[in-house]
């Protein structure tokens, strides 16, 4: 039991909440010269900290989404939604909605697209608004 306590300790402090980055920031700015213990100090520690941080979460981020949407076009979605109608229809296209990584730049063309392709409008408004929650 100590062993998955301490790896879940682990996997919360060192790699979702990045300790080691906040670590190696610091030990940074005290090489440079900096006092981290003032504000001034603390402040550049918690910028480059914070600054690194999103920079990797970012970079992690759009190469999953990137990842995923290669796997759902929009060709591929309608030939998901175009086989389902009524409620059964509405919730698939709603919960597809929420997992294709469709932004609303890109919604309101497949909306279009939707439509013309024959599509039910409930259905498309259903992924429509699911993906524009972003």
């Amino acid at each position: 039991m100590a062993i998955i306590e301490s790896f879940f300790f682990f996997l919360q402090n060192q790699v979702l909440a990045m300790k080691w980055l906040n670590t190696l920031a610091g030990k940074f700015l005290v090489a440079v010269g900096v006092d981290i213990s003032s504000r001034l100090g603390g402040s550049l520690q918690f910028f480059i900290f914070d600054a690194v941080k999103i920079s990797i979460l970012l970079s992690a981020l759009i190469f999953f989404i990137s990842y995923i949407q290669s796997y759902f076009p929009p060709e591929r979605t309608k030939r998901i939604l175009g086989h389902f109608n009524g409620v059964t229809a509405n919730t698939l296209s709603a919960l597809l909605g929420t997992v294709t990584p469709f932004c609303s730049r890109s919604s309101i063309p497949l909306f279009i697209g939707f439509t013309s392709a024959g599509l039910p409008v409930g259905v498309t408004f259903s992924f429509l608004t699911t993906t524009s929650v972003r």
